[in-house]
């Protein structure tokens, strides 16, 4: 395992992926589905406890994106409906604040301490990324971030994000580490000629 002591001093500047790295998506997904299956319940009369069960089941064993398709089939559901869920997910208004994985927390804390610079480099919708990034707590931490959009020039494992970044920010590559979880991550991170770090392999700092 990995602590930050671990890690060479000569870096100055660390990237991150938003989606269980540092949080656990489905924390969000979750509090949507709860939110558009009350939505249902209000238009259609659906039970919303039974439509909610039916995206959290779908979301574990099939993915987010058959959660739609699923729940159209199982109520007979009106196409305009898909339009309706994809704004709420770019939009919602969360009941509760999406928490940050202790470990990372602790991590992004010592990073602060140590004055060196937070990136998060995400895939996905920047609207829907953007989102999630406003409805999570992050202690104060906001003020020491900087995001990146990944699809807004090409989506990882493409290093097009990576490259403005760099560039943006004045750094070299030698002195970067890529926090992430997943292939797309690693081959970014191979790419783009960054060391890498798998977030399951740290281990914060016990107290």
């Amino acid at each position: 395992m990995i602590r930050y002591s671990d890690l060479d001093g000569r870096k100055n500047a660390f990237i991150f992926e938003l989606d269980d790295v540092l949080y656990p998506e489905k924390d969000y997904w979750f509090q949507v589905y709860y939110l558009f299956s009350s939505f249902l319940e209000y238009t259609e009369l659906v039970d919303a406890k039974v439509a909610t069960e039916l995206m959290t089941n779908t979301y574990l064993a099939e993915g987010k994106q058959a959660v739609f398709d699923n729940l159209k089939s199982k109520f007979s559901l009106d196409e305009k409906y898909r339009s309706n869920f994809i704004h709420l997910s770019r939009t919602a208004k969360l009941p509760l604040k999406l928490l940050l994985h202790q470990d990372v927390l602790n991590l992004l804390q010592e990073i602060v301490i140590d004055r060196k610079e937070i990136f998060i480099v995400t895939n996905g919708d920047p609207k829907l990324q953007l989102n999630k990034i406003k409805q999570t707590e992050w202690h104060g931490l906001e003020q020491y971030l900087t995001c990146y959009f990944a699809n807004e020039t090409a989506p990882k494992p493409e290093t097009d994000c990576i490259d403005l970044l760099i560039h943006n920010h004045n750094l070299q590559r030698k002195n970067l580490i890529i926090f992430g979880n997943s292939d797309i991550d690693v081959q970014c991170a191979v790419a783009s000629g960054i060391d890498f770090i798998m977030m399951s392999e740290f281990k914060p700092i016990q107290p």
